[in-house]
C-alpha cells in the first residue's frame, strides 16, 4: 500500500475543492496515483472539476513589455506585497522586462542577459541584498509576428504595465496594424478574464481531450446506458462541457457575452477587409501554482491522515 503524505493530502484537496477524508480515501483507493485519484473524485461527484494550477498565494508583479511586433511577459515572486509596492522594486522588475523582450521571452537567455553592470540574475541577488527580502524570476515568454500586431493586457495594474495578470496575445495580418492591435487588445482582456488553455481544440493536450472523454463515458455507463450511447454521450459533454470552456475561438467572447470569440474574429475580418488569425498567446496570473505555507492547516492535514 502506498504511503500517502499530509502532502498528497494537501494537493488533492487542493485541486479538487473535495474534503480531506475523501482525498485520502481517493488517495488510498488509488495507490497515490493523483491524476487517477483526481478522476475518482470526479467520477464518484465529489469534484466539481480537476483545477489545473493550486491557489495563487505568492507576492510580486507580472510586468508585459511590447513592442509592435512583438511582446514579453515576465513574472518576479517577493515575499510580500509591500515590497510589490517598492518603486525600487517596481523598477527591477520593469528593467528584466525590458531585457525579456530583447532576447524574446527565453528565460535561460534573459537569467544571464546584461542589467546594469551584472546580469539579470546578479541584480536579483543585488536587490536582495538591499532590500532585504528574498525575490525570484520565476518565468517569462514572448511572442512575435512577421506582420499583424501582438496585444497585450494588464489586469490589476498597479502601475503601467505592471499588475496581476498579464497577456499576450499574436495575431498574424496584412490588414491595419493598429486596428488588429485594437481588437488584439480585446482579445487579450477576454483571455485575462476566461483562461482558455488553446487557441483550438488542436492545441489540446491529447491526453487531457482522452481523460475528459473516459470520463463522460463512465459517468454515463454508471447511468445504465450501453456503451454506443455512452460514447455518443461522452462527445456531446466533451465539446459542451470541455470544448467550449477551454478552447479560446469556442468561448463566449466576454467583451458582448453573445456570439463566441471565433465568431467575433470572423466579424472583424470582414470589417478590416483582410484575413486575421490568432497564431498565440500568454496568461501569467500572478502567483498560479505556488502556494504559501499554512501550517496550522498542515497540521489538521496530518492528524487527518494518521486517522
Amino acid at each position: 500500500m502506498a504511503d500517502i503524505t499530509a502532502a498528497m493530502v494537501k494537493e488533492l484537496r487542493e485541486r479538487t475543492g473535495a474534503g480531506m477524508m475523501d482525498c485520502k480515501t481517493a488517495l488510498t483507493e488509488n495507490k497515490g496515483a493523483m491524476e487517477d485519484s483526481v478522476d475518482w473524485l470526479r467520477k464518484k461527484g465529489l469534484a466539481k472539476a480537476a483545477k489545473k494550477a493550486g491557489r495563487t498565494a505568492a507576492d510580486g508583479l507580472i510586468c508585459v513589455a511590447a513592442e509592435a511586433k512583438k511582446a514579453a511577459v515576465i513574472e518576479v515572486n517577493s515575499e510580500t506585497d509591500f515590497v510589490a509596492r517598492n518603486e525600487q522594486f517596481q523598477q527591477m522588475v520593469r528593467d528584466i522586462a525590458a531585457a525579456a523582450l530583447k532576447v524574446g521571452g527565453d528565460f535561460e537567455k534573459l537569467k544571464a542577459a546584461k542589467l546594469g553592470k551584472s546580469t539579470v540574475e546578479g541584480h536579483i541577488t543585488d536587490m536582495i541584498a538591499t532590500i532585504g527580502e528574498n525575490m525570484s524570476l520565476r518565468r517569462s515568454a514572448g511572442l512575435s509576428v512577421k506582420e499583424g500586431a501582438v496585444a497585450t493586457y494588464m489586469h490589476g495594474a498597479v502601475a503601467p504595465m505592471l499588475g496581476k495578470i498579464g497577456v499576450l496575445v499574436a495575431l498574424e495580418s496584412s490588414g491595419d496594424a493598429a486596428k488588429v492591435n485594437e481588437f488584439g487588445r480585446k482579445v487579450a482582456m477576454h483571455i485575462a478574464a476566461a483562461n482558455p488553455q488553446a487557441v483550438t481544440e488542436d492545441g489540446l493536450d491529447k491526453e487531457l481531450i482522452a481523460r475528459e472523454r473516459a470520463l463522460y463515458e463512465d459517468q454515463a455507463k454508471q447511468t445504465g446506458k450501453a456503451p454506443e450511447i455512452a460514447a455518443k454521450m461522452a462527445e456531446g459533454r466533451l465539446k459542451k462541457e470541455f470544448f467550449n470552456q477551454v478552447v479560446l475561438l469556442a468561448q463566449v467572447f466576454v467583451i458582448d457575452g453573445k456570439e463566441t470569440v471565433g465568431n467575433a474574429l470572423k466579424a472583424f475580418e470582414k470589417e478590416l477587409g483582410a484575413p486575421v488569425k490568432i497564431t498565440g498567446f500568454v496568461r501569467y496570473a500572478l502567483g498560479e501554482g505556488i502556494d504559501k505555507k499554512t501550517e496550522d492547516f498542515a497540521a489538521e492535514v496530518a492528524k487527518m491522515t494518521k486517522g
